[in-house]
């Protein structure tokens, strides 16, 4: 009889237990991801751009909010070593570098294996040739993504994300038409 009483006291102790959501602990992010897309209406027209990335961030606060809201607050930087940028003629295309190091994202954590998430982020971007034509070689980069990462382990996520991405020299020069672009992005991140 006091056999039964431990098997059953341990039985619901476990079922007590909370498992292990893919975000718990507030861990870092290590991402490596390329994307690409084409320009949209409000800036430059027939404008396609080509990136690889790679990405660190870190998961800042525990899950805030309740229902599908429920969450938690990530800072990431992204270094993209490559930005092709596709123009149209008279304009050369345009090989560049980017770095944003301002990158704030939701991670939505009501889910145990598929967190979408919505950021917005910015930074600079360096070309060899102006972006668009007859404006600068320096341009700064802003964003809004919603996302998705497939947890197919506990610390390992495929990313699939749509981003919308304004590119612009922010007045430094004149004239100032800016490219806006939609993206869409494939990567692998390692939540450790």
């Amino acid at each position: 009889m006091k056999l039964i009483a431990v098997l059953m006291l341990l039985c619901g102790l476990a079922g007590a237990q909370q498992a292990q959501k893919p975000l718990d602990g507030e861990p870092w992010d290590f991402g490596v991801w390329a994307g690409g897309g084409l320009s949209v209406p409000g800036g430059t027209k027939d404008t396609h751009v080509m990136n690889v990335g790679a990405r660190l961030g870190k998961v800042l606060t525990g899950d805030h909010l309740g229902g599908f809201m429920r969450g938690n607050f990530e800072w990431s930087a992204d270094l993209m070593p490559v930005y092709y940028v596709w123009q149209p003629v008279p304009a050369q295309n345009a090989y560049g570098a980017a770095f944003n190091p301002v990158n704030l994202k939701w991670n939505f954590t009501h889910a145990d294996r598929t967190v979408p998430f919505f950021e917005l982020g910015g930074g600079v971007l360096f070309t060899n040739n102006v972006v668009p034509a007859n404006t600068s070689r320096a341009n700064f980069l802003t964003h809004g993504a919603f996302g998705l990462q497939f947890f197919n382990s506990e610390r390992r996520a495929f990313t699939l994300s749509a981003r919308y991405e304004h590119i612009s020299n922010a007045g430094l020069t004149t004239p100032n038409p800016g490219v806006n672009t939609v993206q869409f992005t494939l990567g692998m991140n390692w939540f450790k």
